[in-house]
């Protein structure tokens, strides 16, 4: 495996029929060749394992992936990047790979998210809540706005009457992440999942308004996939029982 640069759940359609990986191959000696997987930047560190997971039970199948920012990804596969599973981090990017004719059927919500502010290990600048990131002083990082998480970040700042002033705003969540890592900056506005993903290194603060901007996140396989067995090996495997407890795991909510 490697990995490239760059609700209830559906019983039909772009996110497949929920079965467990296993049965994607039953009377064809299961899925075989290379699955690519688009997915949002939050999702590294799970889908990896889920790919892992399904290379271990399928060993003709090579699972590569490219996280990004989904609307990069969304960018990309409009403009004719191949790929077989597209997960976006909000339904807004899948609606453009729908709308541009390319998904297969119609996207599954298969997962949720909540945002949380991350300081580096110790919290030195104090950081005690969403109004911090009004504070000139400090130094700051959000997603951009065209990005899942930097759109979820305006809907909390607007909900708490917070004009923002970030210093810098990220191409996805998990760049925004490594600023708090390296000590960069004071505070940032990530998902809780990529909180809990970084161990001691990052401390994650929680605050009201993010129950009112909780992300659902969609995905769905490909019209023009050129492996659709993977394809939908893979989606099975992400709706089954295992990899919903396989993200819960990573904090990820049930829709």
């Amino acid at each position: 495996m490697s990995v490239l640069s760059a609700v209830a759940l559906g019983s039909t359609g772009c996110g497949g029929s929920g079965a467990t990986a296993t049965a994607a191959g039953d009377g064809g000696g299961g899925p075989t060749g290379t699955v690519t997987v688009f997915a949002a930047a939050s999702l590294t560190d799970v889908f990896t394992r889920l790919g892992e997971r399904l290379e271990d039970t399928e060993p003709g199948l090579d699972v590569q992936f490219s996280f990004a920012g989904s609307s990069a990804l969304a960018t990309q596969l409009t403009q004719g990047a191949p790929a077989d599973v597209f997960a976006s981090a909000n339904g807004a990017q899948v609606q453009v790979v729908t709308d541009a004719g390319l998904a297969e059927g119609d996207p599954t919500v298969f997962t949720a998210n909540v945002l949380q502010i991350a300081v580096p290990a110790g919290n030195p600048a104090g950081i005690t809540g969403l109004a911090d990131f009004g504070r000139e002083e400090l130094t700051l990082a959000v997603c951009a706005p065209e990005v899942p998480c930097g759109a979820a970040a305006g809907d909390v700042f607007g909900a708490a009457g917070v004009t923002p002033r970030p210093d810098t705003q990220e191409e996805d969540v998990r760049a925004a992440l490594t600023k708090v890592e390296l000590g960069e900056v004071d505070a940032a506005l990530v998902y809780a999942t990529d909180v809990t993903a970084t161990g001691d290194a990052v401390e994650g603060i929680s605050f009201p308004e993010a129950e009112g901007a909780v992300t659902d996140y969609p995905l769905c396989t490909l019209a023009a996939a050129p492996n659709p067995e993977g394809a939908r090996a893979f989606v099975d495997l992400v709706l089954s029982e295992e990899g919903q407890q396989a993200l819960a795991a990573a904090g990820f909510r049930t829709p």
